[in-house]
């Protein structure tokens, strides 16, 4: 069934005239609260919701476009169905509408008959200057990161959350990060050693640059230059782990045996584009100690998700985009002192997203204590 087929004349025409009752325009923090609320219900039902944002003017005639757009609550409210949602996006600035509960495919189709009412009925209620300075644009959620090759959500307006932050947050954020400060400065003057033993390690053993550099996606889904020591041969073929991760993002990846003795772990098992010097570096965690680099540079912290590449976020489910939206990804995490590759890749979300309502300074502590354990034992 096609967005077309659910929105028909008849339902598109409720959309803009159905009555309404006792409602009221949601200010600015009451909005987009409920937009973080309606992104999250998608998730779980897989309808998408269309997202309105209608504008006035300039910014120097502020008071006058302000005005113009409060005018506009009232006919909206009286034209639009219970259960959309109705308010102001930006406080006197942008009037935001959130029409709920659709089914996606055709969506040119949804855009089309909205615009035409919604302009019809502002036409009607507004003098023609006040219509003249008004600007609509539509936003469908889930947007299409996929054809974003950066990694990032593709539509900004649908995440005005992303850049809020109370002044409790803000001051415990100030703290993880003087954390991760001192910690990754720590880390890299006492591992310095390791660093050269391992750099010349890898010189001697293989031909190819000491460090391996990837794209990855970080908080807020920007992109940032990823360091490990290399542990694989270089200009390999990334079909093969493509190819996997896809399947075990869709839960579809069979546990794999890594020694031959079934151990049921999930990562692509006999790997040959790894160097028999990258697979004890895999084992023993040490490729991953250039990342306190990434640390130090803002770009990761010492606890939080590991890191996703572009095409592994391509293929995400859309709640599994949470895990890179909310906090900056880690060194290590509750999913690498909980098992690590032996759970399942939703299991592992889950974790992240855990990890991303309860973050404190003191959670990053204690996991950062069961770390060490959790590599010493293999989990890692």
């Amino acid at each position: 069934m096609t967005l077309l087929d659910s929105i028909d004349e008849a339902t598109a025409r409720s959309l803009l005239s159905a009555p309404t009752g006792e409602r009221i325009a949601l200010c600015e923090d009451a909005f987009r609260r409920m937009l973080v609320i309606e992104r999250k219900r998608t998730e779980r039902s897989g309808k998408p919701f269309l997202l309105m944002l209608l504008e006035a003017g300039s910014h120097q005639a502020s008071e006058k476009n302000g005005k113009a757009l409060e005018n506009m609550l009232p006919a909206l409210l009286a034209s639009t169905r219970e259960t959309d949602v109705i308010g102001w996006y930006k406080d006197r600035t942008t009037v935001g509408a959130m029409f709920t509960g659709l089914l996606a495919d055709d969506k040119s189709s949804i855009l089309s008959t909205l615009l035409t009412r919604v302009s019809n009925t502002l036409r009607d209620m507004l003098t023609f200057e006040q219509f003249s300075q008004v600007s609509i644009s539509f936003h469908f959620y889930p947007d299409d990161w996929d054809h974003d090759i950066s990694g990032r959500p593709s539509n900004a307006a649908l995440y005005p959350d992303l850049s809020s932050c109370d002044d409790v947050k803000r001051s415990l954020l100030n703290v993880k990060r003087a954390i991760d400060i001192a910690g990754s400065a720590i880390a890299l003057i006492i591992c310095s050693p390791v660093f050269v033993a391992i750099a010349i390690a890898i010189k001697v053993s293989s031909k190819g640059p000491v460090f391996f550099r990837q794209q990855r996606v970080g908080r807020h889904g920007q992109c940032f230059t990823f360091l490990k020591f290399r542990s694989m041969y270089t200009n390999n073929d990334h079909s093969a782990h493509k190819e996997y991760v896809t399947k075990l993002i869709a839960g579809e990846a069979m546990r794999e045996s890594s020694n031959g003795k079934g151990d049921g772990v999930y990562k692509l098992a006999n790997d040959k584009r790894i160097t028999p010097l990258g697979r004890f570096l895999r084992r023993s965690s040490l490729d991953e100690l250039p990342q306190f680099v990434n640390v130090l540079r803002g770009d990761m912290s010492l606890v939080g998700p590991r890191p996703a590449i572009p095409y592994e976020v391509a293929t995400y489910q859309t709640w599994h985009r949470r895990r890179v939206l909310d906090v900056k990804p880690g060194i290590t995490g509750l999913w690498q002192v909980n098992g690590r590759n032996r759970i399942k890749f939703d299991e592992m979300v889950r974790l992240d997203l855990q990890y991303a309502k309860s973050w404190s300074p003191w959670l990053d502590i204690k996991i950062l204590m069961r770390t060490p354990l959790a590599v010493l034992r293999g989990a890692y």
